[in-house]
């Protein structure tokens, strides 16, 4: 019964990755095409004044509503946060400062395309779909309490085959009021809206799913899962590309790649009809009977009774305040999720070919070095998933850190002098090793352990600040790397400085504020954090 009850675990697990798989995918197809990109949609806007005018309009209207959208789900957070007479005090005064900041450095811009506002735009193209991460993730709690995990996983699966065929055609399949970029930067939210679904619910599908001492190892599954996607779209990309000239590839190339994820997206929404839903789900919405079914198949039968009993004992409290366990677990799921956003690692994933291009490489070459960082990624991630349980998180994160801050400090000074050679490309390929084997999976396996059920929704609002945390260091990397003074002054490190000091702070992070979750039931967890609060929250 073991046997089986592993093999059902382990099937199970492969299929909820698939979220993480296209995950993975999603992140990375961009990256072979942002030169494609830029030269389809903004080369246009400079040699078409009239069309930049219409462009920079258009694009002024879906960032406010972006801002709206993000706005009115960080309020609905707020107000679960605080009472209410203080959480309407909160967002009345970010409405005002951020409205006005807003208004005055960007919609009052003239309908000029400088180069600020062109590496604006072409940092939104790129990183636009985050803004749907944001809205999905945000969702996520919803989504898993309404429909369930499974349900909401095939949501995300079907979002992320709609995505790929908008995104490849976005002039054929325009129902938008607006033109062929606005039309793909919509599509590209869409899609970015399936990934944040995934992104909380399969590793928290997972970890219900999984028992306590094999939990790490399964859960950093997602992660292998999100770099096995990556590494996959590299390929995809890179035979794309291979022979062709550039012309093709800024005409048809770059829609290649963005239709292949269908293919992907359609077999993870196959499989997910042959999963169960999660014991925790069922036995929420009062189907014990269902949810014993499924724990006889995935744990000993010895186990599978006292697990129900635990699982019915941590819904004592329903719909707990979300501060009912303090401000410490909260601000340390938020910052866990915003540390591994701002060392910088989706700059480099996103950007890869072209940041080797930069290095003066060809776009063949640029992209087969892409493969080499995806291979890095993947090999260490393995690595990660063999060690966080038995070296533990916390062990795991502070190594990262440290080795992150090195090498991201010496690409900063390594682009600085000019040594854009091999020197940088050790130290990119270390940073990517440091990350895999640390902040990349262990995070998800931290933000899957240490929120209590009764307050799971927390996880939510972490996913959600991960995701805003990623579209600031996207949005802004191009105007940091592509920034005339700073290329003038820094020679393209200065950015790398930015990521090696938020890499420093992230170890000492760990270090003073993150408890050890090894070998800890999610039960022991909730156990745990109400041992450790020590201020009564009045709700």
């Amino acid at each position: 019964m073991r046997t089986f009850s592993k093999k059902n675990i382990i099937l199970i697990t492969v299929v909820a990755s698939l979220g993480g798989l296209l995950f993975g995918y999603d992140t990375a197809v961009i990256s072979g095409a942002v030169g494609a990109l830029e030269n389809y949609f903004i080369t246009k806007l400079e040699n078409d004044p009239k069309l930049a005018v219409a462009a920079i309009f258009q694009f002024k209207i879906i960032i406010s509503l972006c801002i709206i959208s993000i706005g009115l789900l960080f309020g609905s957070f707020i107000l679960k946060f605080f009472k209410k007479s203080t959480a309407y005090s909160i967002i009345a005064i970010i409405l005002l400062l951020g409205g006005a900041l807003f208004y005055f450095q960007f919609l009052t811009l003239p309908g000029e395309l400088t180069e600020n506002l062109k590496n604006s735009i072409l940092g939104f193209i790129v990183s636009s779909a985050l803004v749907g991460c944001i809205i999905g993730a945000s969702l996520g709690d919803r989504t898993a309490n309404s429909i369930g995990r499974r349900n909401g996983l095939i949501l995300a699966a079907l979002l992320f085959m709609l995505s790929a065929i908008g995104s490849a055609y976005p002039d054929m399949m325009n129902i938008f009021l607006g033109d062929s970029l606005s039309s793909f930067i919509v599509y590209r939210i869409i899609g970015g809206i399936g990934v944040g679904l995934a992104s909380m619910l399969a590793p928290l599908y997972i970890a219900e799913m999984a028992p306590a001492n094999i939990r790490g190892k399964l859960v950093s599954f997602y992660q292998l899962a999100i770099v096995s996607g990556m590494m996959i779209v590299y390929f995809v990309n890179y035979f794309i590309v291979q022979g062709q000239t550039q012309v093709w590839i800024n005409q048809t190339g770059w829609r290649q790649m963005f239709l292949s994820e269908s293919i992907p997206a359609f077999v993870f929404f196959t499989f997910l009809l042959f999963v169960p839903k999660t014991p925790r789900f069922l036995v929420m919405k009062g189907k014990d009977v269902e949810a014993m079914h499924v724990l006889n198949k995935l744990n000993p039968p010895e186990n599978a009774i006292d697990i129900l009993k635990d699982i019915k004992a941590s819904f004592t409290i329903k719909k707990a305040h979300w501060l009912f366990f303090g401000w410490g677990v909260v601000i340390i799921g938020l910052l866990l999720s915003v540390f591994q956003q701002f060392v910088g690692i989706n700059v480099v994933l996103y950007y890869a070919p072209e940041i080797f291009r930069g290095m003066g490489m060809k776009t063949d070459a640029s992209l087969l070095q892409t493969i080499i960082v995806g291979a890095i990624n993947m090999i260490f991630t393995v690595v990660a998933i063999f060690t966080v349980d038995k070296f533990g998180r916390k062990k795991l994160m502070m190594i990262g850190s440290g080795f992150m801050a090195v090498s991201m400090i010496g690409l900063g000074f390594a682009l600085f002098s000019g040594s854009t050679g091999l020197l940088a490309l050790l130290l990119m390929l270390l940073y990517i090793a440091a990350f895999a084997m640390s902040w990349g999976p262990v995070t998800w396996v931290l933000l899957s352990e240490i929120f209590p059920n009764s307050i799971k929704g927390v996880m939510a609002v972490a996913v959600a600040i991960q995701w805003l945390a990623n579209l600031l260091v996207s949005w802004t990397f191009p105007m940091m790397n592509n920034n005339t003074g700073l290329v003038e002054m820094f020679n393209h490190g200065f950015p790398y400085w930015i990521y090696g000091g938020m890499a420093v702070l992230s170890g000492l992070f760990i270090w003073k504020f993150v408890p050890e979750t090894k070998g800890k039931t999610l039960e022991e967890m909730e156990n745990l954090w109400r041992s450790t609060k020590k201020i009564k929250v009045k709700i």
